[in-house]
């Protein structure tokens, strides 16, 4: 077994900015420890701490036990990296460098067939054979069987980047579940799962003696598996860490209780310190006519002192406000219209009337083709007017039939895994200001606004690419809803943000005047939909009154 001991830890952002404050946790034999806080606190910056990626400004990290980490990232890689890589990468060191030095030899017997390169190939195999690399191939064959349905045999040359979100989540998750380390680190490994995969791992967790530390906004995760939740919560001197020990489904409870205790110590403070001032005061003015008050004055001064020194209990974080203000506008009363489409190899021929103002839901398993549909409305379907075309349009889908979009209706995307390399190097005030497409660039002072009603105000001299996840989907609504957007397309909106920031999106779009299609995977975000698209196992698309969450993956060939 294994555990993490996180002791003092603070942490400064390279602009001067404190992020981490004394932080203190530790994470048993066994536990499963939620992390929680709003989007920025440094959640996934103490989770980089733990792994080692960086090192404490103060304190100290301790472990023990093998350490498997799941970042952030896996979801949305999009480099040349292999399954065959990205399971290496997650095997103990031993393997991990045994298999970078075979693919390497392998490259080199390719390019060059001549007697060095043969002895290094030998040589590779060999080591290969050392670290037991044959018997993790075995295990990684059972991994790819249970997530692609193929033999690693067959999917180890695959590039991860071809996988859908979902499917490089429970990739890394098989191989980390299944692995010898004892100690796991887990960022968001809910994103992009599909609701009978989210099961899957609430199940696995449960049952599972690994250690874990992992951060996720799925309320339902939260409850079925964490045995402590541990709340970052900022202050001005950085964010400090409280653990609740016991379950989520008591977290609120408690933590409202925290802040009434809190303040209670705070007025109690306040009225002393009070108290204190005065008696130094009538002190002061006593001493000046009798010479034996002066010493019980310096001993109530030195008193009013030490209490100062000490100060009031730690200010709590505020509860974010974040206020969406989608405004849309009126469009035709048939915002999309589909006649017998059907994507090619995801799914078969359906048609579908979204009326003006209905909220639509896509439903189904992950690599169904819920997100090439929403990429195929966000090109303006098959034959866009001018004024439907993003500045930056998405790849094209292939397909066969029609879907057009009505009349004055106008896109905006929310991408599931976009990185919008476009914004990569600006700050959140020059990209405001700049403008894009139907968006209007901004002064320095309604950009202010704007940034401050989504909780950004304080990264508003932030570079683009230093937010967090959460941070980065908050600034995608904000320009969605800068945009002017009349048919809002989310894919997995809610997957990056944290519980009020979820709850601002759900109420924005309650009165915003315009047409909604979103696929989603959150239980609790679908229930503010009209209307559901389930896409069958068979790639089948069907209207449903209710979400159904149970639906198998796609057939086809892998």
């Amino acid at each position: 077994m294994g555990h993490v001991d996180v002791q003092g830890v603070g942490y400064v952002l390279p602009d001067g900015r404190p992020l981490l404050a004394d932080v203190d946790l530790r994470v048993g034999d066994g536990a499963k420890v939620a992390l929680v806080g709003p989007n920025g606190a440094g959640k996934t910056t103490l989770l980089r701490l733990v792994a080692g990626d960086e090192a404490p400004h103060t304190g100290v990290v301790v472990r023990s036990g093998g350490l498997g980490v799941m970042r952030q990232a896996v979801g949305r890689i999009d480099d040349d990296r292999s399954v065959r890589d990205l399971l290496a990468a997650l095997a103990p060191p031993a393997i991990r460098d045994a298999a970078g030095e075979l693919a390497a030899a392998e490259l080199a017997i390719m390019e060059v067939d001549d007697e060095p390169a043969q002895l290094r190939y030998a040589q590779a195999l060999a080591d290969w054979a050392d670290v037991r690399g044959y018997e993790a191939e075995t295990a990684w064959d059972r991994v790819t069987d249970a997530v692609l349905s193929v033999p690693f045999e067959r999917a180890q040359y695959r590039e991860v980047r071809s996988l859908s979100g979902g499917e490089q989540k429970r990739l890394v998750l098989e191989a980390l579940l299944r692995g010898a380390d004892e100690v796991l680190l887990l960022d968001e490994p809910d994103n992009y799962l599909d609701v009978p995969t989210k099961r899957w791992l609430e199940t696995r967790l449960a049952a599972s003696d690994k250690t874990v530390l992992f951060v996720s906004h799925d309320r339902e995760l939260l409850a079925r598996t964490a045995t402590q939740v541990a709340s970052l919560e900022p202050t001005a001197v950085g964010s400090r860490l409280w653990v609740h020990g016991a379950g989520f489904s008591t977290f609120a409870d408690a933590r409202a209780a925290r802040r009434e205790r809190h303040e209670e110590l705070t007025r109690r403070w306040a009225e002393d310190h009070a108290q204190l001032r005065r008696l130094v005061n009538d002190l002061k003015v006593k001493a000046t006519f009798n010479d034996g008050m002066a010493s019980r004055y310096q001993a109530a001064r030195t008193r009013l002192r030490r209490f100062e020194d000490e100060g009031p209990p730690v200010v709590l974080t505020h509860d974010q406000d974040v206020q969406v203000r989608l405004r849309g506008g009126r469009t035709g009363k048939r915002a999309v219209v589909a006649d017998r489409l059907e994507l090619t190899g995801l799914l078969r021929p359906f048609d579908l009337e979204v009326w003006f103002g209905e909220r639509v839901a896509v439903l189904g398993s992950n690599g169904s083709g819920k997100s090439h549909l929403l990429r195929l409305l966000a090109a303006g379907g098959t034959d866009p007017a001018p004024d439907q075309v993003l500045e930056r349009p998405p790849a094209p889908v292939v397909h066969t039939g029609r879907l057009t979009l009505g009349a004055r209706v106008r896109p905006g995307w929310f991408a599931q895994s976009d990185t919008h390399p476009g914004l990569h190097g600006r700050t959140l005030l020059e990209i405001l200001h700049r403008g894009e497409g139907q968006r209007a660039g901004m002064g320095r002072e309604p950009a202010s606004k704007a940034l401050d009603r989504y909780e950004l105000v304080a990264a508003a001299e932030q570079r683009y690419e230093t937010l967090s996840g959460g941070q980065q989907a908050r600034f995608h609504i904000l320009l969605l809803e800068l945009s002017g957007a009349k048919l809002l397309l989310l894919d997995e909106p809610t997957d990056n943000l944290d519980l009020h920031s979820a709850e601002a999106l759900e109420r924005g779009l309650a009165a915003y005047e315009g047409t909604v299609l979103a696929v989603t995977h959150d239980r609790w975000f679908a229930r503010g939909f009209d209307r559901f698209l389930v896409v069958g196992e068979d790639g089948t698309v069907v209207e449903t009154p209710e979400p159904v969450w149970d639906v198998q993956r796609v057939q086809r060939a892998r």
